[in-house]
């Protein structure tokens, strides 16, 4: 079973690195239709009603991926491979960073803007050129340890069902674990089982940062100095450790005030270099490529070793 694990996950791995998310009927954004009907009849701003939204849907994915990891060697190969696939988000991090990236660099501010809600879920309308290269540089950040790092992990520990199931907690995360008026506390459940879910993978992610920062250019030193010093500042037990280790191996400075839609927060200073730009975007993609390559090596071994 490790080894069709394993090789499960590589292939599921260089599937999204090859063909992105699938186009149509991305089993993803079936569950958030399925999410959002559930949030329809649930919603009350109350705790425990958000904690029933989080265990039906959680255990329905953990419990799903139960099911389809049973069958012989091969098919837990190509079951694993696919949730693999469909569960992360590599190469569609990778493009929308680096279109960004390409309208920043050509001074399409207009354009880069428009691109930004694509990738996170701050507003854009007030941005200027260098807030918007901020604010890719910190998604990219953070969505690598989110849609690339946990899942593997999780896929490594617990296979189909651990894919499956942090796929769910983090997609009901980005759903209603905001700290809005209407998700306070509904969404309370679900961002702190999102946060423990990540507690691990996020500190893999900072750990493979600060390792993989030489290959674009940037300093293996810094990175460590930064997620060191700066990131338990982030108001996010995990985001600020990657975060921070982004920051110090492409030598910028990130955090600051940050607009959503639900209000602004004002996030602690990451690093001590200068305001990212257009190439440190781009850097900051490759960097996530990289760290993507690493976690996928310590995935399938940890999945050969676990058992053992």
């Amino acid at each position: 079973m490790t080894l069709a694990r394993a090789v499960g996950l590589l292939l599921g791995f260089a599937a999204d690195a090859a063909l992105g998310d699938p186009r149509r009927y991305h089993p993803v954004a079936g569950f958030g239709r399925l999410a959002g009907r559930l949030e329809h009849v649930l919603h009350r701003d109350s705790r425990a009603p958000g904690a029933v939204y989080t265990a039906v849907l959680a255990g329905g994915a953990v419990g799903l991926g139960v099911l389809a990891e049973r069958g012989r060697p091969a098919v837990r190969v190509l079951t694993t491979a696919a949730a693999t696939w469909v569960v992360l988000g590599g190469r569609s991090l990778a493009a929308e960073g680096a279109l960004i990236g390409k309208h920043l660099d050509s001074g399409e501010v207009e354009a880069a803007r428009a691109r930004l809600p694509h990738l996170c879920g701050r507003d854009p309308s007030s941005l200027d050129a260098a807030a918007m290269a901020r604010a890719t540089v910190e998604s990219v950040a953070e969505n690598t340890s989110d849609a690339v790092v946990a899942p593997l992990v999780w896929g490594a520990v617990a296979g189909v069902p651990g894919l499956l199931g942090y796929r769910a907690v983090n997609t009901m995360d980005a759903m209603v674990g905001h700290r809005s008026a209407r998700y306070r506390n509904f969404g309370w459940a679900a961002a702190r089982l999102d946060d423990l879910a990540n507690l691990l993978p996020a500190r893999l992610a900072a750990a493979l940062t600060v390792l993989g920062a030489p290959v674009v250019g940037g300093s293996r030193r810094d990175a460590w100095l930064a997620w060191q010093r700066d990131a338990a500042a982030h108001p996010s037990p995990n985001a600020g450790r990657v975060e921070a280790a982004f920051a110090g191996a492409l030598e910028v400075r990130l955090g600051g005030r940050t607009v959503y839609a639900h209000g602004v927060e004002d996030r602690p200073v990451l690093g001590n270099g200068r305001m990212p730009d257009a190439g440190h975007v781009t850097r900051a993609v490759e960097l996530s490529r990289v760290v993507g390559i690493l976690t996928a090596a310590v995935a399938a071994l940890i999945a050969l070793l676990t058992r053992r």
